[in-house]
């Protein structure tokens, strides 16, 4: 009996009636949306936009939208964040995807959801005004639309968990940075409070960060000293700074 030949892709978009479908599958519509987390020296902060169709035009959102048909989903990530925001060059990883048939009450979507941190100072002059992106503190963020807020959490539950056990929270400082600052970080990402004299102690044990002559002195009068992170010392031994994490144990 005669082999049969393959369809080739050409054949194919010539002949599109000889290439075989599903039969009986329903489409559904494949969205992306982007959690950003930035730091600018006091706070943590989440890049917001307003949305701009209905339903809930206006009211506050991920920044997010729809992929295109050519496109792979990590293209379509930078392409939208980039598109919505002016972002561009910024790390994203993918987090979780979220396929509640209610989740959107216009037509069944599935969205892939991603998450970035960066140095909001590195980045505030990319921002566009076309979609209203701006940043909220983490603790006073307005109500999101969908369920943007259960992928918000997601996304702080993961970076706590990067932050216990991957050396990633510096990608939310400043190439130099005060201990100030540095607490401020670790307050905001673990939803919590330090002690100011024995988190000092702490951090200058690790012996991890560089002293720098100059100093911070628009925050106060003394002025704190700036330092910078010692990146050989602390891919080797990053998980010094687990002393600094409430019950790391516990993070999930």
């Amino acid at each position: 009996m005669a082999k049969k030949r393959q369809i080739s892709n050409q054949e194919a978009k010539l002949f599109p009636i000889a290439m075989p479908k599903y039969q009986k599958q329903t489409r559904f519509l494949v969205a992306v949306d982007c959690i950003i987390f930035g730091f600018d020296g006091t706070e943590l902060k989440l890049l917001l936009v307003q949305r701009g169709l209905e339903p809930e035009k206006g009211k506050w959102s991920l920044i997010g939208s729809f992929i295109r048909e050519e496109e792979d989903i990590e293209k379509g990530a930078n392409r939208i964040l980039n598109q919505m925001t002016g972002l561009a060059g910024v790390y994203l990883e993918q987090l979780h995807a979220f396929g509640n048939p209610e989740r959107d009450p216009i037509e069944r979507t599935i969205s892939v959801a991603y998450f970035a941190l960066i140095d909001i100072h590195q980045y505030e002059r990319q921002l566009n005004d076309d979609y209203h992106a701006e940043w909220f503190p983490i603790k006073s963020a307005p109500r999101l639309i969908f369920d943007h807020e259960q992928m918000v959490e997601m996304a702080k539950k993961r970076l706590r968990y990067k932050a216990a056990f991957h050396p990633i929270l510096f990608e939310l400082l400043p190439e130099k940075f005060t201990v100030p600052q540095l607490q401020n970080l670790y307050e905001g990402i673990f939803d919590t409070v330090f002690d100011k004299r024995n988190f000092s102690r702490k951090i200058q044990s690790t012996k991890l960060l560089i002293k720098q002559k100059d100093k911070d002195k628009e925050n106060s009068k003394k002025g704190a000293y700036y330092y910078k992170l010692d990146k050989r010392r602390y891919a080797a031994n990053f998980h010094a700074f687990l002393n600094f994490i409430p019950n790391p144990d516990n993070i999930k």
